[in-house]
Formats: structure tokens, C-alpha cells, sequence
């Protein structure tokens, strides 16, 4: 059947910023689908919350606490995987963020630790997960979370919209480094409800600006993105590797503001 190309049934899966948000909705789909995960974040509230979930899936969590802004950390998940499960077959570096500032108040230094924060964490559990990785018969999924932000203009997201961009652009540069053993591939969310969201939800104004400005005319909801990332990280996303998913609502960011015309 169709259907079990999406099972990871005993495959392990380590997701990064894991304690709410998409990568908790991550975490509790890939164990729905039959795996066990690693999530990390620095709140453990909220990781024992996601456990339960993925208990209630018949699956298996293991919580690290950290703050993932820590490059050492960020390795440390790898060997934890392999300790506690004796495996490591899919790794979801969903951990990132910068806040948004106006382009003449981004320094610098801002810009470094925008990168740092969204690409060198990446790359850091890479070099960590892929040695366990190609120890499977099948290699496994690496799968890096970016942002519409990455493609499309937006104000005040110079720093983030960078190093998400530089992100989306690692993940095509490492599918060609790990190919065939290893998929590495990304999705980029648009406007999804999570608590990053809260302003503009919470604002009818604001949320229906942006829900105009959606072709599917809604917020994205964080099992969207967790479906992706189920297909990317199962044998049914297995012939896709250096790719993007844009899970946006279908967004675009046209240059001219042309008129529509009759049809």
C-alpha cells in the first residue's frame, strides 16, 4: 500500500527546538509514523509535554535540555540518539530564529549571529549525525527547516531572511556532498500558527492582511509542516534530495503591483 511508504517504523529521529511550535508537531508526527526521537530545547516543561505525546504514539522520547545556540550541544544530540537508541536515521535542524530589526539598526554583529543561530547549528549536527547515519543499510534524512522569509523580501527580516536563505542554499550544497546515502533537504514554512505568530493572530488587522496576501487565504497550521517533514524524512520522499518544499500557502512576491486582468 501507498500508505506504508510513509511509515518510519524503528527508524530514530533527532528534532532540534522540539518543545513547541513546529518542532513539536515534528516530533510527535515522525513518532505517529513509528519512530522514536531525540528532542532538545531549553525548556523541559515544555520537552515533557512533547514526550507524553509521543508516548501516547507508542513511541519512545528521549529529552536533552539545552540551549541549542551551543554548537557543542548541538553535537552531543547525535551520541545521544546512539546511546539511548542505539541508531540515528533522520535529523530535523528546525532550531533558529533572529529577531526582526530595521535594516539601518541590523549590525553586523547581528548578522553573525543570525547565521550562527540558523546555519552553523545546522552544520554542526551534520558533521555530528551523518557518521552514525551511514552506518544504516538505507542512510537516512537530514531535513533543515528555513523560511519564506529566505526567498521572498520582506522588512526587518535582513538577518534572518539571510541566514535562511543561506540555509536553504547549505541544504542543496550538502545533497550534493552525501548523495546517495544521505537525502538532505528543507522546507521552507510561510505564516504558520505557532506562538511566533501570536501578534499577528491575535490582531483581526493584522492576521487578515496576512491571510489576503495568502493565496490559500489562511495561517498555516504546524501539522503542515509536520506532514512535510514525514514525507522528506520516509521512503516516500526517497527520490528527493537537494530540494526545498515551499509550505506557504503558495505566496509570491511580485516586483511591479500589475493589474489583474479580466479572465
Amino acid at each position: 500500500m501507498i500508505l506504508d511508504r510513509f511509515r518510519i517504523d524503528d527508524r530514530v529521529a533527532i528534532i532540534t527546538g522540539a518543545g513547541r511550535g513546529l518542532g513539536a508537531a515534528i516530533a510527535v508526527a515522525l513518532a505517529e509514523a513509528g519512530a522514536d526521537v531525540v528532542i532538545s530545547a531549553r525548556s523541559e516543561p515544555e520537552l515533557d509535554k512533547v514526550a507524553s505525546q509521543v508516548a501516547e504514539a507508542g513511541r519512545r522520547a528521549h529529552i536533552v535540555v539545552a540551549d541549542l545556540s551551543d554548537t557543542d550541544a548541538i553535537t552531543g544530540l547525535a551520541e545521544a540518539a546512539v546511546a539511548e537508541f542505539g541508531r540515528l536515521d533522520i535529523v530535523v535542524n528546525n532550531v533558529g530564529g533572529a529577531m526582526p530589526r530595521p535594516l539601518l539598526d541590523t549590525k553586523p554583529k547581528h548578522l553573525t549571529q543570525a547565521f550562527d543561530f540558523n546555519v552553523s547549528t545546522a552544520h554542526a549536527l551534520v558533521l555530528a549525525a551523518v557518521p552514525h547515519m551511514l552506518n544504516n543499510a538505507d542512510g537516512g534524512s537530514i531535513i533543515n527547516v528555513t523560511s519564506a522569509v529566505g526567498r521572498v523580501p520582506g522588512r526587518a527580516y535582513a538577518a534572518y531572511g539571510t541566514a535562511k536563505a543561506a540555509l536553504a542554499h547549505y541544504t542543496k550544497l550538502a545533497a550534493m556532498d552525501l548523495n546517495p546515502r544521505i537525502r538532505v533537504n528543507g522546507i521552507a514554512p510561510g505564516a504558520i500558527l505557532t506562538s511566533a505568530l501570536d501578534v499577528v493572530a491575535g490582531d483581526d488587522g493584522m492576521r487578515s492582511a496576512v491571510e489576503t496576501s495568502t493565496p490559500l487565504h489562511r495561517l498555516g497550521d504546524p501539522e503542515d509542516i509536520a506532514a512535510a517533514a514525514l514525507y522528506l524524512a520516509s521512503p516516500a520522499g526517497s527520490y528527493l534530495t537537494g530540494k526545498i518544499l515551499e509550505v506557504d500557502g503558495g505566496i509570491i512576491a511580485p516586483n511591479l503591483d500589475l493589474p489583474i486582468p479580466d479572465l
